[in-house]
C-alpha cells in the first residue's frame, strides 16, 4: 500500500495496522513531509537530535550509536541539516529544508509502527502546518 493522503483523509491507525498484517508485511516505510515547520527549530541541531531520541522512544526501538546531524548544501535552496540514526530494527533519517522551512522525515523498521502516530508526533514537535503538510507509508513484502 503507498499512501499520499494529507492530513484530514489518513486512515485510523487501526486499519493499517490491520492491513499490514493481513498483507503479512516484512516491515514498513514511513516517509512525512512536514511544511511551514517553525524556523527555529529545524535550524537547531540539539531540537532535531531530541525529536529523534523522542521518536526512537515512541517507536519503542533502540538506538544503534549516536544520531549524526550534519549542517551543509553550498546553494541556499538545500541548506539546511540532515539526520541518520542506525536503529537496531534499521534505520531513521531526515533532511530539514531552511529556505522552505519543511522537514522531510523517513523511517524504515521491519517492526511495525503506526505511521499516524510518527506524523502527529513529528507535526507537533516541529509545530508544522497540518493543512500542507502529508503522510507517505508503504508495506515491505518477505
Amino acid at each position: 500500500m503507498n499512501m499520499n493522503k494529507k492530513h484530514s483523509q489518513i486512515q485510523h491507525s487501526d486499519n493499517i495496522d490491520k492491513s499490514y498484517r493481513e498483507k503479512n508485511s516484512w516491515g514498513i516505510t514511513t516517509s512525512v513531509d512536514l511544511r511551514s515547520c517553525n524556523p527555529k527549530f529545524i535550524r537547531d541541531a540539539n531540537h532535531i537530535k531530541t525529536f529523534t531520541i523522542d521518536l526512537c522512544k515512541l517507536l519503542n526501538v533502540i538506538r544503534m550509536g549516536d544520531c549524526q546531524i550534519v549542517h551543509y548544501g553550498e546553494k541556499k535552496e538545500i541548506q539546511g541539516y540532515s539526520m541518520v540514526q542506525l536503529i537496531d530494527t534499521s534505520l531513521i533519517s531526515g533532511h530539514f529544508a531552511e529556505v522552505l522551512n519543511n522537514a522531510y522525515l523517513d523511517i524504515f523498521s521491519c517492526k511495525y509502527h503506526d505511521p499516524l502516530e510518527v506524523y502527529n508526533f513529528a507535526l507537533k514537535f516541529f509545530e508544522a502546518d497540518p493543512t500542507t503538510s502529508t503522510l507517505h507509508y508503504h508495506f515491505r513484502k518477505k
